[in-house]
C-alpha cells in the first residue's frame, strides 16, 4: 500500500488546490458590497473638494476621499428640491410623482404630500432577489405606517428615524413624537443622531461580513439638515480655529464636519475588515443647501426648496476600486433615480420589464466617453407643497440639453434658460424664446400628466 501514499497525497493536494480556484474565482464573480450614503440638505459647495472658498468650508477629508479615489459629478441632480420626492426616486426608479410622492411625508396627515407607491419594486427588494442581504441606517422619510416602513418594503434590518427631521439632535423627537425604531419597534437612544447612525451604519457592515451574501447598506444622515447642532466641543473648535467665521456658519460648519468624522468610520471600517476594494460606495445628497442657514450653494442660483438650480444640483461621487477610474470627473447629466439602474446592474438584475424612468450610470462611470443617451436627456423635477406660497400646487423645473424651464413658484412666471450660456440662471429668455418655451411647456405637461395618473394621498387616510 506504501506505493500509493505519495499519489493520494498528491491528489488531495490537487483537490485543495482545485477547490482554492473555485473558491476565488466564485470571490471574483460575486457582486459588490454596496454603500449608499444620503445626507439631508446638503450645499453644493459644502464639502472641501468642491468648495472654491477655502477660508470658510468646512473640513472634510474623509467624504473628499470618495472624490478623489472615485469619479465625482459636476452635473448631478437630486429629483426634487425637498427631502421625500428624492428619496422615493432613489427607491423606484421613478420620478417623484409617479412614485405617488411629489412633496414631503409629513406625520400630520394635513400636511402631507405623497404616499409611497404599494405597487412598486424598490431597491432593497429587487437587490434582496438578487442574494443581497439588505440594511438601512438612519432617516427613512418615506411612511409611518405599515406597509411603508423601512422593513415592509425591501430592508431586513433598519435602525433610524422614519420622520421627516428632529427637532433635536439629542432628544429625537418630532413635536413630541419619537419616530426612532430598531426594525419595529420604538427605541430611545442617547446620544447625537450622527453617532448613533454611524454606530448602527458599523454594526450593520459587520453583520453583513458575517453572512455569506453580499450586503446593501443604505445610510442616511439627517445631518446637516437643521435644527444646526453640532457637538457642543467640535463647534467650540471650529469657532477657536476660525474666529473670523459667521457664528451661523461656525455652526453649519461643525455640524458638518462631525458628519464627515462619520462618514470616516464607516469608510474606515470597510478598509479595515479588508472589504474596501470590492465595496462600491455613493456619496449624495437629496436637495441643495438651505440659504437662510449659512449653505453655500456655491454659484448656483437658488435654495433647498427652488427648482432654480442652486435646490437642485448636488454633490456626488462613486468609488469603486478597480472598476471606476480614480480621480475622474465627468460632466454626463445624472440624476438621483438613475442609482435604481445603476446598482440594479452592478448587482445583475433585469429591470428591462420594470415601468421605472432611471438610467444606469455604469457604462459612463466606467468608460467616460461612453455616455450615449444621456448626453442631451431630459431631466423632471417637482415639489408639491402647502402652505400661503403653494396651497396645495406643484412646482416644477424640466432641462432639456442646455435648455431648463423653472416654474419655482404657482404664482411666479415661466422661466426659460439655457445653461451652456447661463449656468447660473440669471437671464431668463422666455419672452425672447416662444417657440423653444412652448416647445418645453409640452414636454413638461407630459410629465405632468404621467404623474398625474398617481394618487398621492393614502387610500386608508383619504383626505382628512
Amino acid at each position: 500500500m506504501k506505493p500509493f501514499l505519495p499519489t493520494l497525497s498528491i491528489l488531495a493536494i490537487i483537490t485543495l488546490l482545485a477547490g482554492h480556484r473555485n473558491t476565488i474565482q466564485a470571490e471574483s464573480n460575486r457582486p459588490p458590497n454596496i454603500v449608499f450614503v444620503m445626507v439631508d440638505d446638503l450645499g453644493r459647495n459644502d464639502i472641501g473638494f468642491e468648495s472654491v472658498r477655502p477660508e470658510i468650508a468646512p473640513r472634510t477629508p474623509h467624504i473628499d476621499s470618495l472624490f478623489r479615489d472615485g469619479v465625482s459629478f459636476r452635473n448631478f441632480y437630486a429629483n426634487s428640491p425637498v427631502c421625500s420626492p428624492t428619496r422615493a426616486a432613489l427607491m423606484t426608479g421613478m420620478y417623484p410623482d409617479r412614485a405617488g410622492v411629489p412633496g414631503v411625508i409629513r406625520q400630520n396627515p394635513k400636511d402631507s404630500w405623497g404616499h409611497l407607491r404599494e405597487d412598486m419594486v424598490l431597491l432593497p427588494e429587487l437587490l434582496k432577489s438578487q442574494g443581497y442581504a439588505t440594511f438601512m441606517v438612519g432617516k427613512w422619510h418615506l411612511g409611518y405606517d405599515k406597509p411603508n416602513r423601512p422593513n415592509d418594503r425591501g430592508f431586513e434590518s433598519f435602525r433610524g428615524f422614519l420622520g421627516d427631521m428632529m427637532d433635536d439632535y439629542f432628544e429625537h423627537r418630532r413635536s413630541g413624537v419619537n419616530w426612532m425604531r430598531a426594525n419595529e419597534q420604538e427605541i430611545d437612544p442617547s446620544g447625537h443622531a450622527t453617532d448613533l447612525f454611524t454606530d448602527w451604519a458599523i454594526d450593520a457592515i459587520r453583520a453583513g461580513l458575517a453572512g455569506p451574501r453580499p450586503f446593501f447598506l443604505y445610510l442616511a444622515y439627517n445631518a446637516p439638515h437643521s435644527p444646526i447642532q453640532p457637538p457642543p466641543e467640535l463647534l467650540e473648535q471650529v469657532r477657536r480655529q476660525r474666529p473670523n467665521l459667521d457664528p451661523k456658519r461656525a455652526a453649519l460648519v461643525a455640524l458638518i464636519e462631525h458628519l464627515d468624522s462619520g462618514v470616516g468610520r464607516v469608510v474606515e471600517e470597510l478598509r479595515r475588515a479588508g472589504i474596501d476594494q470590492n465595496t462600491l460606495v455613493v456619496f449624495t445628497s437629496d436637495n441643495g443647501g438651505q440659504l437662510d442657514l449659512e449653505a453655500d450653494n456655491g454659484p448656483w442660483r437658488g435654495t433647498k426648496g427652488d427648482t432654480f438650480e442652486g435646490g437642485l444640483r448636488v454633490v456626488c461621487a462613486a468609488r469603486w476600486p478597480g472598476q471606476f477610474p480614480a480621480g475622474l470627473k465627468t460632466n454626463v447629466t445624472a440624476i438621483t433615480s438613475d442609482w435604481f439602474a445603476t446598482l440594479a446592474e452592478v448587482a445583475r438584475a433585469d429591470v428591462s420589464k420594470h415601468e421605472i424612468d432611471s438610467k444606469s450610470l455604469l457604462r459612463p462611470l466606467k468608460n467616460p466617453s461612453d455616455t450615449s443617451g444621456l448626453d442631451d436627456r431630459e431631466t423632471y423635477f417637482v415639489r408639491r407643497e402647502g402652505g400661503p406660497a403653494f396651497a396645495g400646487k406643484t412646482i416644477e423645473g424640466l432641462r432639456a440639453g442646455r435648455w431648463k424651464l423653472v416654474l419655482n413658484r404657482p404664482t411666479e412666471p415661466i422661466r426659460l434658460f439655457d445653461l451652456n450660456d447661463d449656468p447660473y440662471e440669471t437671464n431668463d429668455i422666455a419672452a425672447k424664446n416662444l417657440a423653444k418655451t412652448r416647445e418645453m411647456v409640452s414636454r413638461l405637461q407630459l410629465h405632468v400628466q404621467k404623474g398625474g395618473q398617481i394618487p398621492w394621498r393614502s387610500p386608508k387616510k383619504g383626505a382628512e
